[in-house]
């Protein structure tokens, strides 16, 4: 694809649109935005960085934008994994990292309106303030901005319970790639209204418009909560009994996840934490959050829960019995993309997900493909609550950036496909970026792949906005 570079004169028409302080042009202050957490492998510098503070500057923007044919790349904090945020082709950056207000906590219709560069967490904190929970909350929630959890349809631990970002939102403002602004839902919960086109929003990557504020459901807060931690000696059981333990308690969990003794030791040791309980003997562990709406039920379930994990095969049940123990264990489980990546400079974190019957099996093959490649080592967390599980691969052959992106596309393109295979698909939660396009193809085929290249050329005719992300648009 042929884009036209930023010349002078469009960044003085950038500088006019957004004032000189909000226009980066400098390379040492461009090259945070060139990449995510994908990794620097994938970076690509753009040609200007512009910090938008209103839907108004974006809306300017694009008409420019697709008026030159200039590719333009949103961007929130930088926290996604598959490299959904890199300018692939260059162009303008556009941080929404200043649109980051509350702009309304509506306790009559439970909703919530705020802009895209709110920080998850600092949305949660100030709804709990005024009696009331926000149930999205991906595992990047202390870094992750609102915008871009409903731009990759975020999960996190609490899927399993509350869903996805995609049940918790009822509105979008939106600015279309040709600078049309768009309206979609509202704090209301139902519309028959034609195409869903604020379903369609959600999800898609900064492809097909760029989000200007969302409207957000909010619920009564939680009831009590209590967290178990589990060792398996075996990893086998320990997967096995995941999927096992709801269907034959009958306890439904607000959260399940499970870790792999390499990923519990390498955070445990980048957080400079003491062992957990049992690390010198578990292979892998549990980790649920069950709720209750008094002590009494908390306990029965908990004890449910317990009882079910040690017949099939459990070394132990600790349960928090703290806040700060609690703490403690899902700071371990947070950081552990982090760890990975600050140990090791090839790190691929991606996310299959499989029906939640198929995680055993899923993983149990994925080790067995694994065995045939060289100088890689496989780990194993996630939400197998809901089947989501992140297989990640680390070099340990000192590979090239070339030679890694080579190797990780092949390798875990076969993971991906073997998720699919199983009922499954390539990625829950982190998205398909420029890391998944081609294994997308392979697990949906051609027809599909036709049908949002469509959809795409609708709403974006010029391909400007995020550009070669997802597919590539013929």
């Amino acid at each position: 694809m042929e884009y036209k570079k930023v010349t002078p004169g469009i960044s003085e028409e950038l500088r006019k649109i957004f004032g000189d302080r909000n226009v980066l042009t400098e390379v040492e202050k461009m090259e945070p935005y060139a990449s995510d957490e994908a990794g620097k492998q994938y970076a690509h510098m753009p040609d200007v960085v512009v910090k938008a503070e209103n839907e108004e500057q974006i809306a300017r923007l694009m008409e420019l934008a697709n008026r030159e044919h200039i590719p333009v790349t949103p961007r929130g904090a930088g926290s996604g994994l598959a490299g959904a945020a890199v300018p692939l082709y260059g162009g303008i950056v556009l941080s929404v990292e200043k649109m980051n207000r509350i702009l309304e906590i509506d306790e009559d219709n439970m909703v919530a309106v705020c802009e895209p560069g709110v920080v998850t967490n600092d949305l949660c904190k100030a709804v709990a303030d005024k009696g009331l929970f926000y149930a999205g909350y991906p595992m990047s929630v202390e870094e992750s901005y609102i915008g871009s959890n409903v731009a990759t349809n975020a999960g996190g631990a609490k899927v399993i319970k509350y869903g996805s970002t995609r049940s918790h939102v009822l509105g979008l403002g939106c600015i279309s790639p040709t600078g049309e602004k768009l309206v979609l839902g509202g704090k209301r919960r139902k519309e028959t209204s034609g195409y869903s086109l604020l379903q369609l929003m959600i999800g898609s990557e900064g492809t097909l418009g760029i989000i200007t504020n969302v409207i957000v459901n909010l619920i009564p807060p939680s009831n009590k909560t209590v967290d178990l931690l589990v060792p398996f000696a075996n990893f086998d059981d320990a997967a096995k009994a995941s999927s096992s333990i709801i269907r034959t308690t009958k306890v439904y969990p607000v959260t399940m996840e499970f870790m792999d003794i390499f990923s519990v030791r390498a955070t445990t040791e980048y957080l400079n934490l003491p062992p957990l309980p049992a690390q010198d003997k578990a292979e892998a562990y549990l980790l649920f959050t069950l709720e209750g709406v008094d002590q009494d039920e908390l306990d029965e379930l908990a004890e449910k829960a317990g009882t079910a994990c040690l017949e099939m095969g459990a070394l132990d049940v600790f349960v928090a019995s703290t806040r700060t123990e609690s703490e403690k264990v899902w700071n371990i489980r947070i950081s552990m993309p982090t760890a990975l990546l600050e140990k090791w400079p090839h790190v691929l974190t991606g996310d299959v997900v499989v029906p939640r019957s198929e995680t055993a099996e899923f993983m149990a093959r994925t080790r067995e493909i694994i065995k045939k490649y060289a100088k890689v080592q496989l780990e194993f967390h996630g939400h197998i609550g809901d089947g989501n599980i992140h297989s990640s691969l680390i070099d340990t052959g000192n590979r090239t950036d070339k030679e890694w992106i080579e190797f990780a596309e092949e390798a875990y393109g076969e993971l991906c496909l073997l998720g699919s295979q199983l009922g499954g698909t390539v990625s829950g939660e982190h998205g398909i970026g420029l890391e998944k396009k081609s294994v997308l193809r392979q697990s949906l085929g051609e027809y599909p792949i036709s049908l949002m290249r469509g959809i795409k050329k609708v709403f974006d005719p010029n391909d400007i906005l995020n550009p070669g992300k997802i597919f590539d648009l013929k």
